[in-house]
């Protein structure tokens, strides 16, 4: 690398009655970049200082450290007076990871002061270009990622040449309905603590404060619900696709609408999850962007193939693990850095990081009281209660009870996660305070300023930046690997099983495991596409949202209303997406119409800004309140699930009562919660038996032959399941006694209909 020293003086027309300075430019690169950053430096300094030279001084020392002279007029200058800056290095030996900024000096060109590099600790800024500052990983980083990925790798040939070698679909899809509570809890706790959010929590509170913490009231009745409402339903059709509850509740095209809509939402997500944290740690630390997305995209379609859902399964708990200890580790040296936990609370009261309890009832506001406690009930409605790879995890437990203990075990963990991501918020606002290394220019967007804080905080610390990248690709793994498996189900036993009745099971296995694998690439696929996204990035991270919320009015839908029908449940479902990409892509394009950044206005001149120089001086201006279709782009994201899925309800309900209501003959038993009985119990009787009187909910689990379920998909198809031509007198007798106790009685009591789960 080529390093050159260039002198210029500010401007050298009107100024001559006044003193000037000169500036002292160190440059590194090649000859190309050298002469391009000093031309653009040159023409800013021209019109700046020229125009107003305190405000050029303050942009100068505020982007590029520049430091303004004791005095106004030209005096010898001195190596020991004289304030330079140099480019700080990492240790053992690593390239340096800023370039140094302008110097002032005086008219002598005094050379600068001798400096060992290596001595000064604190990173330093980015230079002239703007390129984002890098830090690069040591060995032991290296060596620690890659165990993260053999381990993974490890558990997967473990699971797929033990037990019965992934030979059956319910092996390999189900895990044989054998795990237990702790593993279960901590898949589902590992499914959705995906590398965003590792990345997302802390710059949120670094940014906005604490409020985003009240998103935990949320966890109360978002996984309370899905314990008590959703696993018995789900639990005791004894399902392997939560999309087979459509066909039972509605018809085969309902089934097949919702399983498409599913497998667009995560095929997107899955390569955005993939990509979005490789791109954050390539631009920080230089780590092989396409190195690491394909080590993670190979890996994880390695183990979820051969090892089906018990490798998932147990990868998450070693991922999970391995998350707690990254971030634990960063927390822990960062607070000892800082001065202790006390001093981290301390400098974020006073820097006003903790939020008080904001009431504020306007849903366009960002973070409320009200938009995180009750918007994200929905939205984790939609994560723990009906998504599939979620749902797949409640029916892989050996009983419904180990199910529901699951979600409650989940409880505490997510409150846990949340803490320690709001924790490290607070441990990077004590490090930096107001001086955002987003503002400084050290990094380009929020998602690289955790990198950065950790890739600063473990500089003298070998090996715990590859712990912490260990974390967060954990948090990736784990999520793209229930995306493959739960992908891989539905494709299975939504799109090919019911049109291929008379498959045999090894075929079946076979199959399943075939899809796996091609989802794997599609993943790669993806965030190859991904990375030619650009600003259409966000976009695309915004749908998982956006399908979620009428997914979840889908499976209310069916599952609440008795009386809803199928032609109500095909257009809710319609009117729901319609709705959700209405107000997701408006709101995202509105966004981009609005300038972020204004030049400077000096003097009534705006002054444009070259280059990838940026303004200290923004503009103040009250926000105004949006209107009509505004109000509605301006929503907060964390209401689009209980707006979307609060539209497919009541657009179902109304078609559904102008085409006809459905009858309680046609439900098949066990498809409809009777929660209406129990909210509606002020109606007369006969009302009642309109609107709630159902077939309660089978108070255990039928044998997986003999359930309702088994008799409607052989009547659907035409054909019966070989397994179900093998019924003993034994089993039949059974299926009698249990339809006797499940016919429904003449009015819609419904003291006696699941008034307690398993629990």
């Amino acid at each position: 690398m080529i390093t050159s020293a260039h002198w210029f003086k500010p401007h050298a027309g009107s100024y001559a009655d006044k003193p000037k300075h000169e500036f002292k430019v160190h440059l590194s690169g090649r000859r190309s970049t050298r002469t391009s950053s000093l031309c653009r430096l040159q023409g800013f300094m021209i019109g700046a200082y020229e125009e107003d030279p305190p405000t050029a001084w303050l942009l100068l020392s505020s982007r590029f450290c520049v430091r303004r002279p004791t005095s106004d007029h030209h005096s010898p200058a001195s190596p020991t007076t004289d304030k330079h800056f140099y480019p700080s290095t990492l240790v053992s030996g690593r390239r340096p990871i800023g370039e140094c900024p302008l110097t002032p000096s005086s008219s002598t060109r005094a050379a600068p002061p001798t400096a060992n590099p290596t001595s000064i600790p604190s990173p330093s800024p980015r230079g002239i270009m703007g390129d984002v500052v890098q830090m690069h990983f040591s060995t032991p980083d290296y060596v620690i990622f890659a165990l993260l990925l053999v381990a993974s790798t490890c558990i997967g040939l473990f699971y797929a040449l033990s037990g019965g070698r992934q030979r059956t679909t319910q092996e390999f899809l189900l895990a044989d309905r054998s795990m237990s509570c702790l593993p279960v809890s901590l898949s589902l706790l590992a499914t959705f603590q995906s590398a965003v959010a590792i990345l997302g929590v802390p710059s949120e509170i670094y940014t906005y404060g604490t409020q985003y913490w009240f998103l935990g009231v949320s966890y109360f009745l978002g996984l309370l619900i899905p314990a008590h409402v959703f696993i018995p339903v789900f639990y005791r059709l004894r399902l392997t696709s939560a999309y087979e509850y459509l066909e039972l509740r509605f018809n085969k095209t309902v089934r097949i609408m919702g399983t498409v809509t599913f497998i667009f939402q995560m095929v997107i997500y899955m390569g955005v999850v993939l990509y979005a944290p490789a791109l954050a740690l390539n631009a920080v630390t230089g780590f092989d962007l396409w190195g690491a997305v394909l080590a993670m995209g190979l890996v994880c379609t390695l183990y979820t193939t051969l090892g089906g859902l018990k490798a998932v399964i147990w990868t998450d708990v070693f991922q999970t693990i391995v998350m707690f200890a990254g971030q634990l580790a960063v927390i822990i040296v960062g607070a000892h850095q800082a001065g202790g936990m006390g001093q981290v609370w301390r400098k974020a009261i006073n820097g006003s990081r903790i939020a008080s309890l904001d009431l504020n009832p306007d849903p366009t506001e960002r973070h409320t009281f009200w938009t995180l406690g009750v918007g994200g009930v929905f939205l984790m409605l939609a994560l723990y209660g009906v998504n599939q790879a979620q749902v797949q995890r409640y029916l892989s437990s050996r009983t419904e009870r180990e199910a529901v203990m699951s979600c409650y075990v989940v409880f505490p963990c997510q409150q846990v996660v949340l803490c320690l991501g709001c924790l490290m918020g607070l441990v990077m606002f004590a490090r930096y305070g107001e001086d955002s290394p987003l503002d400084k220019g050290y990094v380009k967007t929020n998602d690289q300023m955790v990198l950065y804080f950790v890739m600063d905080v473990f500089r003298d610390l070998p090996g715990l930046p590859g712990l912490f990248v260990a974390c967060l690709f954990s948090g990736a793994l784990s999520t793209i690997s229930s995306a493959f498996n739960s992908l891989a189900t539905v494709t299975m036993e939504d799109l090919i099983r019911p049109y291929c009745p008379a498959m045999t099971e090894a075929k079946a296995t076979l199959l399943s495991k075939g899809l796996a694998f091609a989802y794997g690439l599609v993943c790669l696929a993806m965030a190859y596409t991904a990375s030619h996204m650009g600003s259409v990035l966000q976009a695309a991270l915004s749908i998982f949202g956006m399908v979620g919320g009428p997914l979840l009015g889908l499976f209310c839908l069916g599952m609440f209303f008795p009386w809803a029908n199928s032609t109500g449940a095909i257009v809710g479902l319609v009117a729901g997406l319609v709705m959700a990409f209405w107000i997701g892509i408006g709101n995202f394009v509105s966004r981009m119409a609005v300038p972020t950044t204004l030049p400077p206005i000096i003097n009534g001149t705006a002054m444009p800004l070259p280059g990838n120089m940026t303004t200290l001086i923004t503009l103040i201006t009250a926000k105004p309140k949006p209107t009509g279709v505004q109000a509605l782009y301006n929503l907060s994201y964390l209401w689009y699930s209980a707006h979307n899925s609060t539209t497919v309800v009541i657009v179902g309900l109304i078609v559904s009562l102008l085409t006809g209501p459905m009858k309680e003959k046609d439900l098949i038993p066990g498809t409809v919660y009777p929660v209406l009985g129990n909210l509606l119990f002020f109606l007369p009787e006969y009302y009642r038996e309109i609107l709630c009187c159902v077939t309660p909910l089978p108070h255990k689990p039928k044998a997986i032959d003999t359930h309702p379920y088994q008799m409607a998909r052989k009547e659907s198809n035409g054909v019966s399941h070989p397994k179900e031509q093998e019924k003993t007198e034994d089993t039949e007798r059974e299926k009698d006694e249990d339809e006797e106790t499940a016919t429904p009685q003449p009015s819609c009591r419904l003291a006696h209909t699941l008034q307690e789960t398993a629990l």
